[in-house]
């Protein structure tokens, strides 16, 4: 599996670099994605999405509702935690609806925030995490440490999840079935898609 957390620096990371972790996900490789990795250009790629928000740092406290507790990420939590000083994550987030939305953040400023959502690509889980912050001291809470722990343990890969092949990614051009799976008599009008005429 692999932590992904980043801040002014996302477009300095390679496509390359995206291309091989994105297939890797696909194939089953867990990804658990920090704070403003949001912006990530790994995440917004496997989201299909701009992953914009509304933020602000204005040392605000966060309350993060738990609104999934039987989920294994939210294992060993009460209803809810604090974080007592922290950056605003606001809503519109602009990603797809998750499959399962762990943890709702209200900020003291009154903004809400979805701040723990889970997702299934390929074969790959996916987990968005929002507590976190460069100065901040977010990540000595004990409630978000337990909350990265138990998001490893969801997002490693299952041992039933076999091998995802994407023949377009390895160089295939086209999938086109040559060969009938059974023989099927032919009727009527054709379709030539020879392009290359």
């Amino acid at each position: 599996m692999l932590i992904w957390w980043g801040h002014k620096a996302h477009k300095l990371v390679e496509d390359k670099i995206v291309d091989r972790v994105q297939q890797r996900v696909l194939e089953g490789m867990g990804l658990l994605v920090l704070h403003s990795g949001h912006h990530s250009k790994i995440f917004k790629r496997m989201m299909g999405t701009t992953a914009n928000i509304r933020w602000a740092e204005r040392g605000e406290m966060e309350r993060v509702w738990v609104c999934n507790p039987g989920h294994p990420i939210a294992e060993g939590l009460g209803e809810y935690f604090e974080i007592e000083m922290t950056e605003m994550y606001g809503e519109p987030f602009q990603v797809p609806a998750p499959d399962e939305t762990v943890f709702v953040s209200w900020f003291e400023g009154g903004e809400v925030f979805r701040s723990g959502l889970c997702y299934k690509r390929g074969n790959g889980k996916i987990f968005y995490f929002r507590p976190g912050h460069e100065s901040y001291p977010v990540y000595y809470n004990k409630d978000v440490q337990r909350v990265i722990k138990n998001s490893i343990h969801w997002v490693c890969p299952e041992k039933t999840s076999g091998l995802w092949i994407d023949r377009i990614a390895k160089g295939i051009d086209n999938m086109e079935r040559k060969d009938p799976v059974q023989p099927i008599e032919v009727k009527g009008y054709q379709v030539d898609h020879n392009y290359k005429k």
